[in-house]
């Protein structure tokens, strides 16, 4: 079974940085799209981004030019870098990812989340 391990959340000032990581195990294989959704309270869990094996990324459009997502150099893992944060940011982080593409929709695995706050 895949088990997806994020890290990284935790407390910042507007307008600073956090870097938020994820690393799958359970699987020989590589995921094909790997990324990350938020939470925040009171809202639905929205894509914040997404990237492929093939290096295909796709952003929402509030944190564009904000946050890069990237692939690591081991197998199966994920790098969310985010700068400039807004206390809009603060939400509930959760690395999502599966063997195929959703286009619809994120994938089969979830991690457990990773609470980043922005305060103003």
């Amino acid at each position: 079974q895949v088990q997806l391990v994020e890290s990284g959340g935790g407390l910042v000032q507007a307008g600073g940085s956090l870097r938020l990581s994820c690393a799958a195990s359970g699987t020989i294989f590589s995921l094909y799209t790997m990324g990350w959704y938020r939470q925040a309270p009171g809202k639905q869990r929205e894509l914040v981004a997404g990237i492929t094996t093939e290096g295909s990324t796709n952003y929402a459009d509030s944190v564009k030019g904000r946050f890069t997502i990237s692939s690591g150099n081991a197998k199966n893992t994920v790098y969310l870098q985010m700068n400039s944060l807004k206390p809009s940011d603060t939400a509930v982080y959760y690395c999502n990812a599966d063997f195929h593409y959703h286009p619809s929709g994120p994938g089969k695995y979830w991690g457990q989340g990773t609470q980043v706050t922005v305060s103003s």
